[in-house]
């Protein structure tokens, strides 16, 4: 990025460029799966969470590894990494977007876009063409 990031924190792009490189990294090491949730509205801490799976835990460790790589590349700070020595599941915690990294049974097991997408319901703030397309709104 050829601007300083404080200035471009306060673009609108920022946030859309952030979010295609990471789901570009991803997608590097053939994590597949990939949900992006925007948290603004149920969050002060995050602005997206982005969610991938990996075959193994192996693949999770090198997905985290190249998300950290692309963007510290393109000049994102990285502000920690989670989960690395077990891998079943990896976070990459870049500030204004939290990625993880799951094994399927993990991912399956703690289920993030549920969860999250029921406390954006529970919270009023979800229209019909805002639904995530893993959730039908049906209980």
């Amino acid at each position: 990025m050829t601007k300083d990031l404080d200035v471009a924190k306060s673009d609108a792009t920022y946030l859309e460029t952030m979010k295609l490189a990471v789901v570009d990294a991803i997608e590097d090491i053939k994590g597949f799966d990939i949900t992006v949730m925007d948290v603004r509205k149920l969050t002060s801490m995050t602005s997206y969470m982005i969610v991938a799976s990996a075959t193994s835990s192996r693949q999770a460790k090198a997905v985290a590894d190249n998300v950290r790589e692309k963007l510290k590349e393109k000049g994102y700070h990285i502000r920690g990494t989670e989960g690395e020595k077990e891998g079943e599941w990896v976070l990459v915690d870049l500030d204004d977007i939290v990625v993880h990294i799951m094994v399927p049974t993990t991912r399956a097991y703690y289920n993030l876009e549920q969860l999250w997408g029921e406390a954006e319901n529970r919270r009023g703030h979800i229209k019909p063409d805002n639904l995530n397309p893993l959730d039908n709104g049906e209980d």
